[in-house]
C-alpha cells in the first residue's frame, strides 16, 4: 500500500514539475506575469495527469496478470 501512495506521489511531483517549465516558458513568451501564471497552471495540470497515469498503469497491470492467470490455468 506504501509503495502506491509513493509512487503516485513521486508521479505527481515530476510531472508537476515539467508542467510547470513548460507553462512558465510559454507564458514568459508574453510576461513576467504570464510566466508565473503558467507555471502555477502548467503545474496543476501535471499534477493531475502524474495522479491519473499513476492510476491506469497500476490497473494496466492487475488486469494482465489477472488473464495471465487465467490463461495458465
Amino acid at each position: 500500500m506504501e509503495s502506491k501512495r509513493i509512487k503516485r506521489a513521486l508521479s505527481r511531483a515530476r510531472h508537476a514539475a515539467v508542467g510547470a517549465g513548460i507553462g512558465a516558458a510559454i507564458g514568459g513568451l508574453f510576461s513576467k506575469n504570464s510566466a508565473s501564471t503558467g507555471a502555477a497552471l502548467g503545474a496543476l495540470v501535471g499534477a493531475t495527469i502524474g495522479e491519473k497515469r499513476v492510476g491506469v498503469e497500476s490497473r494496466v497491470k492487475e488486469v494482465t496478470e489477472k488473464r495471465q492467470s487465467e490463461s495458465s490455468d
